[in-house]
Formats: C-alpha cells, sequence, structure tokens
C-alpha cells in the first residue's frame, strides 16, 4: 500500500516539533546540534550494516531513524534562529538541479559515463 509521502513527512516534523515543545520529552528538548552528533554517527553506521546485510526490513527502519535526525537537527537549528527544514529541502533541491543540467537543463547526458 503507497502512502503519501507529504503526508507522512508532515507527521514526522509534527512530532519532532512535539518532542521538543514544552509538553514534550525532557531528553529531546535538552538536546543540541552537539550533543546528539553521536547519535547521528550511530545511526549512519547502522544504515550502513543494514546496506551490507542486504536486509530491507533494518535498511528502512535505520533510514527512519537518520531521516528522524536530520529533522531533529533542522528543529534545533530552526529554534536558534539559523535555518528550518525547508531551507535544507530548498538547498538539496537546488544542488540536484545544479548538478543535473543534462535532466533539469539544456545539456545531454545518455550514460552514466557521460554524466
Amino acid at each position: 500500500m503507497t502512502r503519501d509521502t507529504g503526508d507522512a513527512f508532515s507527521r514526522l516534523t509534527s512530532l519532532t516539533a512535539r518532542l521538543r515543545s514544552p509538553e514534550g520529552c525532557a531528553w529531546d528538548r535538552a538536546q543540541t546540534v552537539e550533543t546528539i552528533r553521536p547519535h547521528l554517527v550511530e545511526e549512519f553506521h547502522e544504515v550502513l550494516e543494514a546496506m551490507d546485510e542486504s536486509d530491507a526490513d533494518r535498511l528502512r527502519d535505520e533510514l527512519g531513524d537518520l531521516l528522524f535526525l536530520i529533522v531533529f537537527i533542522a528543529r534545533m537549528s530552526e529554534e536558534k534562529g539559523s535555518f528550518g527544514l525547508a531551507a535544507v529541502i530548498d538547498g538539496v533541491d537546488r544542488k540536484l538541479r545544479r548538478r543535473h543540467p543534462h535532466v533539469f537543463g539544456d545539456k545531454s547526458a545518455d550514460t552514466p559515463e557521460a554524466v
């Protein structure tokens, strides 16, 4: 069953905001970009392990953990007035479009080697 990605992503961002709110979780509220770093590294390694094991279920779960931390870090950054998740998404959108002129521009590249 395919679910709407936008709806699922919206639920994740709302959940993250709730965890960081005064009514949320004391541990989550206490985190900073600096304190969450070891967790980010750990989750990244767990994603790699799941890939090495070709374990699709574990990979799905570990990617979810990694995605949560990305959203969580963006939320903390937004709270500090630095940048928010929309800026992260806009930045990667611009970067991918710039790096793929053969898809989004007037360049041509039909093979991986030509790219």
